[in-house]
């Protein structure tokens, strides 16, 4: 009884891998640059972004980081990336949340200084990785013209990837995207009445 399970098991994984194996042939591709989006109501868009730009290190790339929105508060990612000394170029250019503003001009100034941090940023030739952070936000509330946006993100390098995060992206934008990842909210602690806690929201 035992060996017909495994050998129906070891027939089914044989028959997985057989097709598999020709869905990865099938790829032709074999180096470009993602853009890629992380939305949706849940937590874990900026988390996972970080996470690819861990990655990104541990290969021995080198990683751009534009925060939008968020003020110079300090984080565990960014103490973190620290240490990876001038492989990673870091930049903090909003003023908080737009609730805590609560000024519609001067959230429009910090969001187009940011944009021109991240162009200059896209035109360099040494990064490989460059997380735009709540750059989503910044489009949802227009601070920025979509249409300019999505033609700079358009004539980006090759090689360059790209990770734009925060809620209720534009359509246009994830239509323009190579991979589009929706975080949903089935439970989160907050409603429960815990507080951001180090190490797990900053």
């Amino acid at each position: 009884m035992i060996e017909d399970e495994a050998a129906r098991h070891r027939a089914k994984m044989e028959a997985r891998k057989t097709v598999q194996d020709a869905e990865v042939a099938s790829k032709t591709i074999t180096r470009k640059g993602l853009l890629i989006v992380h939305t949706g109501p849940g937590k874990g868009k900026s988390t996972a972004a970080f996470g690819l730009a861990l990655r990104m290190l541990g290969t021995g790339g080198r990683v751009g980081v534009v925060q939008f929105i968020k003020g110079a508060w300090e984080t565990g990612e960014r103490a973190a990336l620290a240490q990876f000394g001038d492989r990673v170029r870091w930049h903090t250019m909003g003023e908080g949340f737009t609730w805590e503003t609560q000024d519609r001009a001067r959230d429009v100034a910090a969001a187009t200084r940011a944009w021109e941090m991240a162009r200059e940023m896209l035109a360099d030739p040494g990064i490989d990785l460059l997380l735009l952070d709540e750059l989503n936000i910044a489009l949802r509330y227009d601070y920025l013209p979509l249409e300019a946006v999505l033609a700079d993100l358009a004539a980006r390098r090759p090689l360059l990837h790209v990770v734009v995060t925060g809620r209720n992206a534009k359509p246009a934008l994830m239509e323009m995207a190579d991979l589009v990842t929706e975080m949903g909210a089935t439970k989160h602690h907050f409603a429960a009445g815990v507080k951001a806690q180090k190490g797990i929201e900053f």
